[in-house]
């Protein structure tokens, strides 16, 4: 796959909470998109929205800066500060025309994006409307020739699990979610179990975690023994994408097999998750509590 410009930048890595400091997010969404520019005012796509797109463009057409042109504008929601969106995108040589691929149009290639917090995307789709396709074109940088992109604007993705609500199951840990979905956990007296516990409390029905995907999640662990909450990423603000889910062993195996849009309940012994040796680790020796929310997977590329 030849698409690996800077839009791409971020895709398939972590994803922090943004720095608001350096981060275009808190500016409004439509001042943030790039002005037409001759490329993308002149190409002509065909293709269906959500399919892979074909163009004829001019060749030897100079990309002095960004420019963006609404191919088609779509009818639903505009992206807003805070969205996370689901888009897919093909690639061309701008010069030539030459296609360079396409990404995000398959089950699993791309995450979504906090799409104001990342510069080119902001700058390509911010404040358009879900259902919209643009023309996107970047000049060469950092030794990567300019490059002109047709993008989808597919979906807001929540950042909470919404999958179908299941029946609790005895002796684990109870869970309370506020209207945002972030949980509150409530673990039971009694000792801790010595093997890993799984239950799936809302069951979704998007594609399955494989072994080696990048999983977009929210997360709220909880230390058993004092039942406190040690980490979260509601807390920051932001979901998490680990780059090939590099957790814990017994978050790892919560993880396999779920569904997009499901929230799983796990509780991992120390064997599974940083040790018995409280000295090797600030958790060590400690069985954990964690609640899951599972917004998105990229498969890794072997799986694709």
């Amino acid at each position: 796959m030849a698409v690996t410009a800077l839009l791409l930048t971020g895709c398939s890595g972590a994803q922090d909470a943004p720095d608001s400091s350096d981060s275009k997010g808190s500016a409004d969404a439509c001042a943030q998109v790039a002005a037409p520019g001759a490329l993308t005012d002149s190409v002509e796509v065909s293709g269906e929205f959500g399919q892979p797109a074909e163009i004829t463009v001019a060749k030897d057409q100079k990309v002095d800066d960004v420019q963006r042109t609404v191919i088609a504008e779509g009818k639903g929601e505009k992206v807003e500060e805070g969205d996370y969106i689901s888009y897919a995108m093909s690639a061309f040589d701008s010069k030539t025309g030459d296609h360079l691929g396409d990404i995000g149009y398959a089950e699993g290639e791309l995450l979504p994006q906090d799409a104001l917090a990342n510069q080119a995307l902001a700058e390509a789709i911010g404040c358009s409307p879900i259902g919209t396709r643009v023309a996107f074109a970047l000049p060469a940088s950092d030794g990567a020739d300019s490059q002109l992109y047709i993008i989808d604007v597919l979906d807001k993705v929540p950042t909470a699990a919404w999958g179908e609500k299941q029946e609790p199951v005895d002796g684990m840990p109870t869970v309370k979610l506020a209207k945002d979905g972030e949980p509150d956990v409530d673990v039971p007296t009694g000792d801790a179990p010595d093997e890993l516990k799984i239950s799936v409390l809302k069951q979704g029905d998007g594609p399955e975690v494989a072994d080696g995907d990048t999983t977009l999640l929210q997360y709220y662990g909880v230390d058993w023994e004092s039942g406190e909450s040690f980490d979260s990423s509601w807390s920051k603000g932001a979901p998490y994408a680990a780059p090939g889910n590099a957790y814990v062993t017994g978050f790892v195996q919560a993880l396999a097999g779920q569904k997009v849009g499901s929230q799983v309940l796990v509780v991992i012994p120390p064997e599974l998750a940083y040790g018995e040796d409280p000295e090797g680790h600030e958790l060590g020796g400690k069985t954990l509590v964690f609640v899951i929310d599972i917004l998105a997977t990229q498969h890794a590329p072997a799986a694709q």
